[in-house]
């Protein structure tokens, strides 16, 4: 393991220049170029998840709704609790206000890439609606663009694998219940391998029922898990209401600091926060695409506008509560990275109880995110050969769940970090290529929604 870390290591540095510039850059001419759609349709979104504009009679498999609960179920997870504190770790307080730009950024391109999966979807072998990156590459540019989308589903057999998730669980567990101290005096590698066996199975029984059976599960959970972790964070900061405007005062001067201390001085502490963002609310990636490509839904833009809310959600509103609540209970001064440095500052703001908490909204964030995740990994494989075989993809996703159980966190985390930053390149190159498909598609819509008001 530690030889395919080093790896990794080395030929992460390399990607991540071409992921800043096609995320930032792109995204900042995205936001102007669609002349700040995202934001001024804000509450026109919100109205289109309600469910307010849904056409009956629309292709599709799932609903909008559904479509982005599974989105954020596989982005609100385990990356909001413990990739923003892997951040804070990585670089310090200021590299959440980075989390922040990148998320708003990320709102303009889930605008355009959700309206891509709609524009461009075709159908697989067995007669099923397909969207996503592979179908709006090689529809919206062409069969001479086919090697970006064979590149982009490659790199997504490893990026979709839910081992960040799986490693993050095992380490809350451990920290929380010390079954290796309390149970039958068995090794703590083995109790790790026994939780990755137990996830293994868990997920087995949700993502071998398909598309509609991850759907309806994610829109069963999501909205409650991201409901009671909101309320825990509410209430410790209401506890520490004085400590709440420090906080925030940190990151914007953090964000700044030009002497950090962090790997790559400023540009590095921006880099994380652009990694971790990502990370966090995908935008850029391509995945949520394969999941609003599937929605019952014939208006682009409507879905776009349905797709630019997880940024909002899972970023903006999830990662923010979580940042404040690790700087103003201090356990970013501690030496602990990731879900056990949250897990210490629920604990000293919710009165000792407060990782015991974490640990039950944690095992709900990590099941999902497995749950949706594999989606994304038969998608890709199928693009690669068919429907038949891309369903054995399953097979590799849970078998690699165990792996990160007992893997380490640095190895887990540069594997997805290499993969996502992969994946944004031919992603981003094809969502500016397309661009003006979807502002000519979204002036007809809103043309529409005038003359109809």
């Amino acid at each position: 393991m530690e030889a395919l870390n080093d790896i990794l290591t080395t030929i992460l540095p390399y990607t991540e220049w071409p992921m800043f510039i096609l995320l930032i850059g792109g995204g900042i001419f995205l936001v102007f170029y669609s002349k700040f759609i995202p934001f001024r349709y804000f509450g026109h979104a919100l109205a289109v998840v309600s469910g307010r504009y849904d056409d009956k009679d629309a292709k599709g498999d799932v609903s909008s709704f559904q479509a982005l609960s599974a989105a954020v179920a596989a982005t609100v997870g385990l990356g909001n609790i413990s990739g923003v504190a892997i951040a804070i770790h990585d670089g310090g307080p200021g590299v959440v206000f980075w989390i922040w730009i990148t998320a708003l950024l990320g709102m303009g391109i889930k605008f355009y890439s959700g309206s891509l999966a709609i524009m461009f979807r075709g159908t697989d072998s067995e007669g099923k609606l397909q969207g996503g990156p592979m179908f709006y590459i090689t529809q919206g540019m062409g069969n001479w663009a086919k090697p970006m989308a064979v590149f982009f589903s490659i790199c997504g057999l490893f990026g979709f694998l839910g081992v960040f998730t799986a490693n993050q669980f095992t380490e809350a567990f451990m920290g929380v219940v010390k079954p290796h101290e309390t149970l039958f005096a068995t090794s703590e590698y083995n109790w790790k391998l026994a939780i990755g066996f137990f996830l293994a199975i868990v997920t087995s029984g949700v993502i071998f029922g398909g598309l509609n059976k991850i759907a309806k599960v994610a829109s069963a959970i999501v909205p409650f898990m991201v409901g009671v972790y909101l309320l825990a964070v509410i209430f410790v900061m209401a506890s520490n209401a004085g400590d709440i405007f420090p906080a925030l005062k940190m990151i914007f001067v953090e964000a700044w600091n030009f002497d950090t201390m962090v790997t790559g001085g400023f540009w590095g502490l921006v880099i994380i926060g652009v990694r971790r963002a990502m990370f966090s609310n995908e935008a850029g990636l391509g995945s949520a695409p394969m999941y609003h490509g599937q929605s019952r839904n014939n208006e682009p833009t409507k879905e776009g506008l349905v797709a630019m809310l997880g940024p909002f959600i899972d970023t903006i509103m999830v990662c923010t509560f979580t940042a404040v609540v690790i700087i103003l209970s201090g356990a970013y001064l501690e030496d602990g990275s990731g879900i056990t440095m949250t897990m210490s500052a629920f604990e000293k703001t919710m009165y000792g109880i407060g990782d015991t908490l974490l640990m039950v909204i944690v095992a709900a964030f990590a099941l999902s995110t497995l749950f949706t995740y594999s989606y994304y990994g038969v998608k890709s494989l199928s693009f690669l050969t068919n429907p038949k075989i891309g369903k054995w993809y399953n097979m590799f996703f849970v078998i690699m769940i165990v792996f990160a159980a007992v893997a380490s966190l640095q190895l887990v985390k540069n594997l997805i970090d290499l993969s996502y930053a992969l994946m944004v390149i031919p992603n981003m190159i094809a969502v500016l290529y397309l661009s003006p498909k979807v502002n000519a598609a979204s002036k007809q819509y809103f043309q529409k929604m005038k003359k109809g008001a």
